[in-house]
C-alpha cells in the first residue's frame, strides 16, 4: 500500500534535543544533591518523563512526586530553550515528504507544552499539522497507541503510514502499530537498535531512503 503519511518523532528525529532535556533533568538532580545512576541517559532515551520519573526513584532515591518532578524539570528545559535547534538533515527529510505529496505529523513521548515549545523553535508551527503529545493518550511509547492516534486524526490506516524514529522505544511504537519504521539513530549512537522489521537510514542521510520508500 502507497505511504501517504511520514510520521515524525520529535526530540533527537527533528530537533537535536536529547542533550537538552539530559541536561535539564541534570539540573533538577543537581538541586536536590542527586546524581544520574550510570548510563541512564542512554537507557532513558525515548522514555516517557514516567519511566524516567520510575526509574530515578529505584534508582536514585528521588523524593520528589512525579508531578514535582515533572514541573522542575520542564522549568529547567524551557530555561534551556534556546539550545534548540534541527537535527542535521531533518530538514532535508521533510522536504524529500513535500515533493513526495505527502502529509507529515509529529508525535512525541513529551508533553504538550515542550513539544509546542520546540515546535516554534523550528518555525514548524501551524494550525493544520498533527500533533501527538504524551498528553493526548492514555500510554505513550513504547505502546503503540500515538502512532494509532496519529493515524486516525489523518484518516489513514497504518499501513499508511510511515514512522521516523531515533529511539528503540519508539521504533517499537511503530512497529506494534503495524506501520513501516524507519531507524534513524543519532551519529553519537551507533549502538542503537531498532528492532527486528526497523529500517535503518544512516545517521547523516536520512532523506535519500525516505525518498526511496515514497
Amino acid at each position: 500500500m502507497k505511504i501517504e503519511a511520514v510520521l515524525f518523532d520529535m526530540d533527537g528525529t527533528l530537533v537535536d534535543s536529547e542533550g537538552t532535556h539530559h541536561r535539564a533533568l541534570s539540573d533538577v538532580l543537581d538541586g536536590l544533591g542527586l546524581a544520574k545512576p550510570a548510563g541512564f541517559d542512554a537507557a532513558m532515551t525515548g522514555q516517557s518523563l514516567r519511566a524516567v520519573y520510575e526509574h530515578l526513584v529505584a534508582e536514585a532515591g528521588l523524593p520528589l512526586s512525579y508531578a514535582e518532578l515533572a514541573t522542575a524539570k520542564y522549568r529547567a528545559f524551557l530555561d534551556r530553550i534556546g539550545e534548540l535547534h534541527w537535527r542535521p538533515g531533518a530538514q532535508q527529510a521533510l522536504a524529500a515528504v513535500a515533493e513526495a505529496g505527502c502529509a507529515f505529523a509529529v508525535v512525541t513521548n513529551s508533553d504538550r507544552m515542550l513539544l509546542d515549545a520546540s515546535l516554534k523553535v523550528l518555525g514548524l508551527t501551524r494550525p493544520d499539522l498533527i500533533t501527538v503529545s504524551r498528553n493526548d493518550v492514555r500510554e505513550g511509547k513504547p505502546q503503540p497507541e500515538p502512532y494509532l492516534r496519529a493515524a486516525w486524526l489523518l484518516s489513514l490506516t497504518p499501513a499508511q503510514c510511515l514512522v521516523v524514529e531515533d529511539s528503540q522505544a519508539g521504533a517499537t511504537a511503530g512497529l506494534a502499530a503495524g506501520m513501516t519504521v524507519i531507524g534513524w539513530p543519532e551519529a553519537s549512537r551507533p549502538d542503537m537498535s531498532f528492532g527486528a522489521g526497523a529500517l535503518v537510514a544512516p545517521p547523516h542521510d536520512l532523506a535519500r531512503l525516505l525518498a526511496g520508500l515514497l
